[in-house]
């Protein structure tokens, strides 16, 4: 790697608008455009460039093929389902984005006639909404171009239509959920907007949190103890 003066003046001028000065630049600038060139360094300096050797030992087939699923130990926040009739989890192959928000329900009372020593309203009750959940990611077939059978995540998309039209709470396992205490969730819709690549199929999952309440009261079975028969009872005479 060799900087003289010319080369270090060439580069400071590449970062101002003086280069534009010299003649014939832009149209130099358009001709080189037009054509695929090697990489030029950023700094007019003279390295030793080398391009990598491509192995040979790939067919045609493998050159498309996508990159493989990622499982739970690869995965920064891995994301899980499952339902209550299934035993094993079904883990997200891709990383989605996860965005999590709730609020609080606040009932605001105004006092009249307060005056200036009472400012603002009176909070009566309070209590915390449902969590929003917003799950982005993208699903990505076994092969980047091909017949739809060979490109399409066809069975990524089935097992996510399956927890859709799920009439039940769905469990999930993911860190940022559980340390919320969020261990179920209701999938209020999904989104697949258009995706560019034809082995490619991008989603979104809107769901809220679910807690288990216990609303049914089971009464207790009490014995009444009236304590000791006195006298005699005759059964003919009632």
């Amino acid at each position: 790697m060799k900087l003289t003066n010319e080369t270090a003046l060439i580069a400071s001028l590449l970062g101002n608008k003086a280069i534009e000065q010299i003649p014939r630049f832009a149209a130099v600038q358009n001709e080189i455009a037009k054509h695929v060139t090697y990489p030029i360094p950023f700094l007019p300096i003279q390295l030793n460039q080398t391009i990598a050797d491509i192995p040979q030992d790939y067919s045609d087939v493998e050159l498309w093929i996508n990159d493989k699923k990622k499982d739970e130990a690869n995965q920064f926040f891995p994301f899980s389902f499952r339902s209550s009739k299934e035993e094993n989890w079904y883990l997200l192959p891709w990383e989605p984005l996860i965005n999590i928000s709730v609020s609080n329900t606040i009932a605001f009372r105004k006092v009249a006639k307060a005056g200036k020593n009472l400012i603002g309203t009176i909070k009566e009750r309070w209590s915390t909404d449902d969590y929003q959940i917003t799950i982005t990611g993208a699903f990505y077939g076994p092969k980047q171009m091909g017949s739809p059978a060979e490109t399409y995540p066809r069975q990524e998309m089935e097992k996510l239509r399956d927890y859709l039209l799920t009439p039940e709470a769905i469990e999930v396992k993911c860190e940022p959920l559980q340390i919320l205490n969020i261990n179920r969730i209701v999938i209020t819709d999904v989104s697949f907007p258009f995706t560019k690549g034809e082995n490619v199929q991008a989603y979104e999952i809107r769901a809220v949190s679910d807690f288990p309440y216990q609303l049914i009261y089971k009464r207790k079975k009490v014995t009444l103890d009236v304590g000791m028969p006195t006298g005699s009872f005759d059964p003919n005479k009632v």
